[in-house]
């Protein structure tokens, strides 16, 4: 699958978004602003990219926080994971989250994100009066166990 990427003005320069090993499901996206952005401590923040994609129907993006940052700054994507649908064509934009106690800033190409290439399913809705039965039926919140 070919995933066509579009550098914007504010992001020449900037690395591609690029898989960091070969076992890499997810491509690390960096960060577009002009200077540094302090996120402080609660607050959200939209992280500009400088890149924007086109990728076939019937694939997704979904945008996911980066395991390190999450673990040493307690800093997250909001939406996790968020979507970006095959037929948007604007700027990629992350929404970062700082939960820690101390304010953490966004440097320009600071890998900020991950970005997963998924293949989905578009669902026929048919409406029925009644679901089929399953062994699980109902139960939820806990009902298998801990």
């Amino acid at each position: 699958m070919d995933l066509l990427v579009k550098v914007l003005g504010h992001a020449v320069g900037l690395q591609l978004p690029q898989y960091q090993t070969s076992g890499s499901a997810g491509m690390d996206l960096v960060a577009a602003v002009d200077e540094d952005l302090k996120i402080n401590q609660g607050e959200v923040q939209l992280i500009p990219t400088g890149i924007a994609i086109a990728m076939p129907s019937g694939f997704e993006a979904e945008i996911r926080s980066r395991s390190g940052l999450a673990f040493k700054n307690q800093v997250v994507v909001l939406n996790s994971p968020g979507t970006i649908d095959s037929d948007y064509r604007g700027e990629i934009k992350i929404i970062l989250m700082n939960f820690g106690k101390e304010p953490f800033v966004v440097k320009r190409g600071m890998r900020v994100a991950q970005m997963v290439i998924s293949r989905y399913e578009t669902a026929n809705i048919k409406l029925v009066e009644e679901l089929p039965d399953s062994i699980r039926n109902e139960g939820g919140f806990g009902s298998t166990g801990i």
